[in-house]
């Protein structure tokens, strides 16, 4: 080939030698960014996840290129069983199921969706944690956390939802048929909103799937991976994980590969 291009053969094997050269480097870059990125995340992003933040980065690269790397390096992401809801055709008489599992939006504040969840601390025991999540963004747009169960747990989610927010025009609010859902403190404080109260169906969480699955993800992420010793401690480490990381630093597919505080700034920018 050399001979027919008329070009010596040391040039020919310096010149690969230099491509070879410059493709070790990029893999180098490539390797390390990847690890800051799988490390950002716990562990908890494969190839995927890690493909959109690179290209998102301005990185040019294939997710077979991102799949060689990681294997190389050795790593891979933490499986996390997909959440799946039971569920059940039985209705409860007097409530409805406004939402009836349609999640699609058109805008923010919309459709929110809430839920509580159990977490335990050694010192306080069981605590919990009622969320407000906006579906458009898939953002926790409210929650509170308390030692005890009830109405005011809830209402004090919505409460902050509602303020942080400041919604214009109609809500729908979902939830399952807790009885901090259907108390007559919380209807009166979703009527002083002007919010329309949506209910699942009697043992079917998917109907309020979206929700269910944040807090899947809370827990597998974040909670079953650390021993809270008490309230306080447990309170500071679920602020940190839902402001810090779930809303503006952890990317959903079901939104483009971005977080949930950018689609909401999206959103506020095109309306």
């Amino acid at each position: 080939m050399c001979r027919i291009l008329g070009i010596p053969r040391s040039t020919y094997y310096e010149s690969h030698k230099q491509k070879t050269s410059r493709r070790t480097e990029e893999n180098k870059k490539l390797e390390s960014k990847i690890l800051e990125i799988y490390t950002e995340s716990d562990s908890f992003y494969g190839a995927p996840k890690i493909h959109k933040c690179l290209i998102a980065d301005g990185y040019k690269v294939s997710i077979k290129r991102v799949q060689r790397l990681m294997k190389k390096l050795n790593i891979r992401s933490i499986v996390i069983k997909k959440f799946k809801p039971f569920s059940s055709n039985i209705k409860i008489e007097g409530r409805t199921n406004i939402l009836n599992q349609y999640f699609s939006t058109t805008r923010l504040n919309e459709k929110w969706v809430g839920d509580i969840t159990y977490i335990h601390t050694v010192k306080d025991g069981w605590c919990y944690l009622a969320s407000v999540m906006d579906l458009h963004s898939r953002k926790i747009i409210g929650y509170s956390f308390s030692k005890t169960m009830d109405a005011a747990v809830a209402i004090a989610a919505l409460n902050n939802a509602y303020y942080i927010q400041k919604p214009i025009g109609s809500v729908i609010f979902h939830s399952d048929l807790g009885t901090q859902y259907t108390s007559s403190e919380f209807i009166n404080t979703a009527q002083k909103y002007k919010i329309q109260l949506s209910n699942s169906r009697k043992g079917c969480p998917y109907d309020n799937a979206c929700i269910e699955s944040f807090h899947s993800i809370l827990k597998k992420e974040r909670v079953n991976r650390v021993k809270y010793y008490d309230y306080e401690s447990a309170k500071l480490d679920l602020f940190i994980f839902i402001e810090s990381w779930y809303n503006r630093k952890r990317i959903h597919g079901s939104i483009g590969y971005i977080t949930p505080q950018m689609k909401e700034n999206l959103a506020r920018k095109s309306s």
